[in-house]
């Protein structure tokens, strides 16, 4: 049987309590990864991972996250920086504190997700770090200045992170959705649903797992142990 050689590796991914981050966890628990996510809130019995409630804009709070991590499962060996807001507005509109606030958690909160383990990474030689990024980052879209602005620059942080990550044998890859049927897209008005399929090539918006297979992919170090700095889109050609 072919394998993507992410059994028993301890992978944490952030913002793994529901969404396309829930199913991430369940997909790389499938892959045989031992997987621990971080939440403002954790459903419990919702998941058979190791969940600890932690918030991505306090750098103590995932240093403790961290902790808690390699104390129970081992070094962690992958990072998925899943975690993400939107807080959408027109750009004359958009307040000081919806600025500050979608910064703070889809940016500041991946420097956060990655220093407290990055360090170990480099020391072991191995690792594999995953941010998700999003369409918008790289194409932009009404209303979203904020959302495209942290979604972009998670890709430039990513690609400078590669290059020093070389060295040591640590790879830093993103995935960058396009509109993938989650709660958030599915409670949109069908008329602009509508309207974004139809602009869609594929016809359709993604699913969670297609995102979660991208993932996996690039944290295997089997399938993808070659690249590094790349952004991999899922967007069904929405973006190219």
């Amino acid at each position: 049987m072919v394998s993507l050689g992410l059994e028993d590796k301890v992978v944490v991914v952030t913002g793994g309590n529901r969404g396309i981050g829930a199913t991430i966890v369940s997909f790389l628990q499938e892959l045989g990864a031992k997987v621990a996510f971080t939440d403002l809130a954790i459903d419990e019995g919702k998941s058979s991972a190791l969940g600890i409630k932690a918030d991505v804009t306090s750098l103590e709070s995932m240093e403790e996250a961290a902790k808690q991590i390699e104390e129970k499962l081992g070094p962690v060996y992958g990072i998925v920086a899943n975690a993400g807001i939107t807080k959408d507005n027109f750009f004359p509109k958009l307040t000081s504190q919806d600025w500050d606030a979608v910064i703070n958690v889809n940016l500041k909160g991946v420097k956060n997700t990655i220093v407290p383990f990055i360090a170990g990474m480099y020391e072991r030689g191995e690792g594999s770090i995953v941010s998700i990024s999003s369409i918008v980052g790289e194409r932009g879209n009404l209303g979203q200045t904020n959302y495209g602005a942290t979604k972009a620059a998670v890709i430039g942080l990513t690609k400078s992170l590669a290059r020093e990550a070389a060295r040591y044998k640590v790879r830093a890859n993103v995935v960058a959705p396009g509109f993938i049927d989650t709660e958030m897209t599915l409670a949109m008005p069908e008329k602009v649903r509508d309207k974004v399929t139809a602009e869609i090539p594929f016809g359709r918006f993604g699913k969670p797992e297609e995102i979660a297979w991208a993932v996996a992919f690039l944290l295997s170090p089997v399938a993808s142990s070659f690249i590094t700095g790349e952004v991999l889109r899922v967007n069904g050609a929405h973006y190219t």
